[in-house]
């Protein structure tokens, strides 16, 4: 038997060796308990001051690499508003640049204008009094006209008066000679320059009467023409008409190389059309007239004026379309400087439309690192959960170095609670 205190009451019980041994195991076992009470926090605090100082190490470095993001996005972001800034720059550098260019070519274009508005004021100017000089000479002509029919009608009272009796003038003299001292009277003073002589060329089997070639101080040919004269005293007693003449005096015009042909005649001294004036019988043989001998010097001059004139609206036709090459070559020059402008303004824009896809790829790049910074504070916050629900079981579940440890240390206070009882 076994005498027991016990520590309340202080009064002493007996208790046998069995029951002591119970007691004994009790006590032994809130003794056990107890220590692995005291294990288990410890290994607690310990989890729990691994997982702070886990959680604090990668706080630490969580807020390192958010540092060197910032550092980098801060860089990213002075490098971006440098290239922004850059790229402004040049912006307003080129709307200066195009400004001043288009200003330029507003000015060049406004002169040019002003020399083409001048330029044509002062063609108008020319045409009106070209316009003015014609209507002079349209007005001559027909006072011209009015003197030569005035002419004409004394030639054919004096022609038909010298049919009748044959003037003295006439006696002994052809139409040919008649023609030429008419023309000889003249050549000094109005047909310097003209040639004007027999046709001796038969060469072909036919010649005309006379050749007249007029040319300028250049040596330019004004105009020829081929004269044929046909006299009816000449004539056999089968009359003739003009017209049986008229294919031979083209065909002396052409190989002869002449620009008109006249038929000086006076055959059909009754027609009534041979006998108005000069006839123009083109609608038959081109360039061909018919006229009386009291018309022979008229229409030369005529034929001649015309071609003097012809002359001067050719040389100022000439002119004229010197000046309009000039104005196309202006507009071609207009044309180049706005296809360049516009090339240059296309490659311009292209590459500033490659710039603003630089920066659209920048500000991508810079959302897919914030992208990433929040994706690793998430995994932050994961693992932070992970370590708040970390236990001893779950430590050393699939651990068996672990467990072996903890199996060691209950071990341990199985043996120790046998010597404790042996004591």
């Amino acid at each position: 038997m076994n005498e027991i205190i016990c520590p309340n009451c202080n009064k002493a019980f007996k208790i046998d060796e069995s029951g002591y041994v119970e007691l004994l195991k009790q006590v032994r076992t809130q003794q056990f308990n107890e220590e692995i009470e005291n294990r288990l926090k410890l290994a607690e605090q310990e989890k729990v001051n691994a997982v702070q100082l886990t959680a604090v190490q990668v706080e630490n470095k969580m807020k390192d690499q958010i540092a060197e993001k910032e550092r980098q996005l801060l860089t990213s972001q002075a490098e971006m508003q440098r290239i922004t800034n850059e790229l402004n720059l040049k912006i307003e550098q080129a709307k200066l640049e195009q400004q001043l260019t288009v200003s330029e070519a507003v000015k060049v274009m406004e002169k040019e204008r002003d020399e083409l508005q001048n330029t044509l004021n002062q063609k108008q100017l020319e045409t009106q009094l070209l316009e003015k000089s014609l209507q002079e000479q349209f007005q001559s002509a027909l006072k011209t006209k009015d003197e030569i029919i005035k002419l004409k009608d004394e030639e054919i009272a004096m022609r038909k008066d010298m049919k009748l009796k044959l003037s003295t003038k006439m006696i002994g003299e052809t139409l040919e000679q008649h023609c030429e001292n008419e023309f000889n009277k003249l050549r000094a003073t109005a047909f310097r320059n003209a040639y004007f002589e027999k046709d001796n060329n038969s060469s072909s089997g036919s010649k005309g009467d006379f050749i007249y070639r007029e040319t300028d101080d250049l040596g330019n040919e004004i105009i020829s023409i081929m004269f044929e004269m046909k006299n009816e005293g000449d004539e056999t007693a089968t009359k003739k008409r003009n017209e049986d003449f008229f294919k031979e005096l083209d065909k002396d015009r052409l190989e002869k190389k002449c620009e008109f042909a006249v038929l000086v005649t006076m055959l059909e001294a009754e027609s009534e059309l041979y006998n108005t004036g000069i006839v123009d019988v083109s609608y038959k043989f081109p360039k061909m007239y018919v006229v009386r001998p009291q018309f022979f010097i008229p229409i030369i001059t005529l034929l001649r004026n015309a071609a003097l004139n012809s002359m001067k609206y050719k040389a100022e036709l000439a002119l004229m379309r010197n000046q309009n090459i000039d104005i196309t070559n202006f507009e071609d020059k207009i044309n180049a400087f706005k296809e360049g402008f516009a090339r240059n303004y296309d490659i311009a824009s292209r590459k500033f439309q490659t710039a603003i896809d630089e920066i659209d790829k920048t500000i991508e790049h810079l959302k897919k690192t914030k992208e990433a910074l929040l994706s690793s504070e998430n995994q932050l916050r994961l693992a932070n959960n992970k370590a708040e629900d970390l236990s001893i079981k779950r430590l050393v579940h699939g651990n068996p170095t672990m467990k072996s440890k903890f199996d060691g240390l209950k071990d341990s206070n199985s043996v120790t609670e046998p010597n404790s009882s042996e004591d």
